[in-house]
This record gives structure tokens, C-alpha cells and sequence, in this order.
């Protein structure tokens, strides 16, 4: 679940919003009504650190050329512009 808490409010609860990103509960901060920053557990920035890239993943990809079908080419697209 997440929620949204404006900075001044972050601020005055900040254990508060912690000890609730601990649990699992995701805070948005807003600065002005514009979402400025995401308070998430330690555990939680842990797990999406190990996401691998997609640079990785295509780099490390097992598929050889010829595995995959070729594309069509999209009706009505002027390549021509590109």
C-alpha cells in the first residue's frame, strides 16, 4: 500500500512514517503538492537494488540470432522518417 504525506507532515512524524515503511506501508513525499521523493524499507530498496537492467539482461540473454521470429514490418509506418 502507499500513501501520500506532505513534507511539513513527514517532518513532524517522521518516526512515525518510518516505523510504517518498516511494515511495508510505501510514504510519497510531496513538496508542494508535486511528488518529490518515496520513503521505503531497508529491505524493500534491498530487493529492488537486485533487479537486474534491462542492459543486463539483453547483454546476458541466452537467445541467439534466429531464435526469435522475424518482425513484420507495422502497416501503415513510414520507416523512411527515421
Amino acid at each position: 500500500m502507499m500513501k501520500e504525506i506532505q513534507l511539513k507532515d513527514a517532518k513532524a512524524t517522521f518516526s512515525h512514517v518510518i516505523d510504517e515503511a518498516v511494515a511495508g506501508e510505501t510514504a510519497v513525499i510531496t513538496r508542494h503538492g508535486k511528488r518529490e521523493a518515496v520513503i521505503i524499507s531497508y529491505c524493500e530498496y534491498e530487493r529492488l537494488s537486485r533487479v537486474p537492467s534491462l542492459g543486463w539482461l539483453l547483454a546476458n540473454s541466452p537467445l541467439e540470432k534466429g531464435d526469435l521470429p522475424e518482425r513484420k514490418p507495422a502497416k501503415g509506418l513510414d520507416r523512411s522518417a527515421f
